[in-house]
């Protein structure tokens, strides 16, 4: 009964946040989708050229990559196939676009729970989306390369796709906002159960090591898991309480949220994008291995780093601290 208790509380919270992305995610829908009959889309497309020829994609993804940075995952994927229409995106362009609004998403909301914990704001913003766009464009150049995922994507779930008419746009918008509930409450079940049988346990435990080859240990690892597997909300909320009491090293604060901007919420995010079409391996497998590398490297430039320096450019803490390596 205890399991069944925890499933109705976070079903009713999912069914809150649910309601909050529809309050977001449907005016953004209609208003993208006006801006795109206008052929305004059209008109602004060519100002994210530069960024999405990076990465090989269309200008016009430019705008849901945006919108994903700013509003979350949940904002930008109702757009991704009315700014792109289906047949012309691949396994490749889809993985790819994942794998970008996987880095950095929801940004003014999940940075300002890191900036709590002590890094600076700019620092890690700026680090999740280059992060995001050195990632983007290793895959892109590796993929095609290789014409791995060059075959059309097939999407098990396509939440909007264009139309002739309005009352079958608003028709698809609606079946789509419904599959966004299903998938959300499916999603919140499924992490629910993990932790009731242990399992979630089990994985952060088998994570450590993974995480001590990117610098992270300790405490800090423990928590580094959390975030992965749960999401910055989780991962990040706990750091600033260790944060505050002192018993994590700043250094190893500022390693963990740059691990966490990098990948965390694995489990639900990835569900999310592999149901559009992308590759698990590369928005999962391949951005899990960058993190370690990218946070590797970065822990061997911290201890470079001075301890003036790191505490005025990278990270704020309360007084009697800042001597804490």
């Amino acid at each position: 009964m205890q399991i069944v208790s925890k499933i109705w509380s976070s079903t009713r919270g999912t069914l809150a946040i649910y309601w909050v992305l529809v309050r977001i995610t449907v005016p953004i829908a209609i208003a993208t989708e006006l801006l795109s009959r206008m052929g305004i889309i059209k008109a602004i497309a060519p100002a994210f050229s530069p960024v999405m020829d990076l990465v090989g994609l269309p200008a016009a993804l430019g705008l849901a990559w945006l919108t994903g940075m700013l509003v979350g995952i949940w904002g930008a994927v109702p757009l991704v196939f009315t700014l792109a229409p289906h047949a012309s995106l691949s396994v490749a362009d889809i993985t790819v676009f994942s794998a970008l609004i996987l880095f950095a998403h929801g940004l003014p909301i999940e940075q300002k729970i890191i900036q709590k914990a002590g890094p600076g704001m700019i620092a890690t913003t700026l680090l999740r989306i280059l992060g995001g766009l050195l990632y983007a464009f290793l895959l892109h150049h590796l993929l095609e390369f290789t014409g791995w995922l060059s075959a059309p994507a097939e999407t098990a779930w396509m939440p909007m796709s264009a139309t002739a008419r309005w009352s079958d746009y608003l028709v698809g918008l609606g079946e789509a906002m419904m599959w966004m509930l299903v998938i959300l409450v499916l999603l919140s079940w499924s992490l629910d159960i993990l932790k009731a049988t242990g399992l979630l346990d089990l994985m952060m435990k088998a994570l450590s090591p993974v995480l001590r080859l990117a610098g992270i240990r300790g405490e800090a690892g423990h928590l580094t898991a959390i975030g992965l597997f749960l999401g910055i909300s989780y991962g990040g909320g706990l750091l600033i309480r260790e944060a505050q009491s002192g018993a994590i090293a700043p250094r190893q604060i500022f390693l963990a949220c740059a691990f966490m901007g990098f990948a965390h919420s694995v489990i639900e995010d990835t569900l999310i994008v592999v149901a559009l079409g992308a590759d698990i391996y590369g928005v999962l497998v391949g951005r899990l291995v960058f993190a370690v590398a990218a946070t590797a490297l970065m822990a061997a430039l911290l201890q470079r780093l001075s301890d003036r320096a790191f505490f005025s450019r990278m990270f704020r803490h309360p007084a009697g601290l800042a001597g804490t390596r």
